[in-house]
């Protein structure tokens, strides 16, 4: 153990030191710290001997997404929210269901071995984008603020949607719910309901508290660190724990703090946002040094097949659909479908299939593991050189017809 913090520590020592640098290729934090896991892990040269369970992976991956849809969503600009809100709106209400009936469509096609709720299972583990891999382009103040917004938005709200309908499918699969009618929308109201109250009621309490103590300075400069990072913590575990969308809370909580913090809002969220990369980049470590080497052995090229086409066709298509009639031109269009990753929220989701012990369920994660390392060598790659081309027509053209 004490051998495998050295090795992370000192890496993270580097990297931190060069990170800048870095930055300003198409080399991404994630594909760095992915590739050293696997390539010091089981299937490389042996030396980390990271053991975490399934359910290790899954809390740390779940708290890193939680924490990091608090800050981004704690970051975004209400007011061009509310200029171009049919964006994500367009996303999230046509191009989430069209992804997914899509995706499952596709599945059909090429995996005779699944049932059809597995494929649906698949379809709805590979729909939600990854908040934490898109950072690069949300952030980069070089896209346009509308694409960026929009984009923020969906990755942050599509995954708490995907929740309810996953677990529902599941509940099926397994002959929990007796395929009782309504079940799925029952749950599905109570899961995004109950991740509401809890991210606004949290949130309310949680900012009037600071509030308080920091008009009477007793919040020190030490402390200022955690009072985001407990927030956004506490939002999703409290949510989870009553049976709603823990990221449907923390993303809510977060847009609610951001709108409240004002002012402070950047000196409280900086300590955060320095903890959810940390914990994201800890987490790709793990992924790359626990659960590559799963996969490695399992090679199938209907598996690979599936990963690029969930990728491009399957997300790239229903989202020029959605943004039909906007106002939008077809490069920007292309630029928002393409930049869907997949990390964080289908890992969660992965082991979530994985713990149902499903048929098909080896096939599924093996699916999982592939998209979400090509998304992670793809996006990753493709950011800064995309971008770049994005904002130099955006200037030359405007984004918008």
């Amino acid at each position: 153990m004490y051998s495998d913090i050295t090795l992370i520590g000192l890496f993270i020592l580097v990297y931190s030191a060069i990170a800048g640098g870095v930055e300003r290729t198409p080399i991404t934090g994630p594909i760095v710290f992915t590739v050293f896991g696997a390539a010091l892990g089981p299937v490389g040269l042996g030396w980390l001997g990271l053991d975490v369970e399934r359910e290790g992976l899954r809390l740390l991956a779940e708290l890193t997404l939680a924490l990091v849809l608090f800050t981004d969503a704690a970051n975004a600009d209400l007011s061009v929210l509310g200029r171009s809100w049919r964006i994500p709106q367009r996303l999230l209400v046509i191009g989430l269901p069209l992804t997914i009936l899509l995706g499952f469509g596709v599945g059909i096609l090429l995996f005779h071995d699944l049932s059809l709720l597995e494929i649906a299972i698949l379809a709805t583990i590979l729909a939600p984008t990854d908040a934490a891999l898109g950072k690069p382009v949300v952030t980069n103040e070089s896209v346009p603020v509308d694409v960026r917004e929009g984009l923020n938005m969906e990755s942050g709200l599509n995954d708490g949607i995907c929740v309810p309908i996953l677990l529902a499918l599941l509940a099926h699969a397994a002959g929990t719910a007796h395929y009782e009618p309504g079940f799925g929308l029952t749950f599905f109201a109570e899961a995004v309901g109950i991740g509401l109250v809890v991210g606004v009621g949290l949130t309310l309490v949680g900012s009037g508290l600071l509030r308080f103590c920091g008009l009477r300075g007793w919040i020190t400069q030490t402390w200022l660190q955690l009072p985001v990072v407990a927030l956004s913590f506490s939002c999703f575990c409290l949510a989870q724990e009553l049976g709603g969308s823990g990221f449907i809370a923390s993303f809510v909580g977060g847009l609610l703090f951001g709108a409240l913090a004002k002012r402070e809002k950047h000196r409280l969220l900086l300590a955060a946002e320095g903890t959810g990369d940390t914990l994201a980049l800890f987490t790709w470590v793990v992924f790359g040094a626990g659960v590559i080497g799963q996969a490695a052995g399992r090679f199938d090229w209907t598996v690979l097949l599936y990963a690029v086409l969930s990728l491009t066709v399957i997300r790239m298509l229903p989202v020029y659909l959605s943004l039909r009639g906007l106002p939008l031109r077809p490069n920007a269009k292309l630029f928002i479908g393409w930049f869907g990753p997949r990390g964080l929220a289908s890992i969660v989701f992965g082991i979530l299939v994985l713990d149902a012990h499903l048929p098909g369920g080896g096939t599924l994660a093996n699916i999982v593991i592939y998209t979400i390392v090509l998304s992670i060598l793809l996006h990753g790659l493709t950011a800064n050189p995309l971008v770049s081309a994005f904002a130099k027509a955006s200037r030359s053209h405007g984004t918008f017809r």
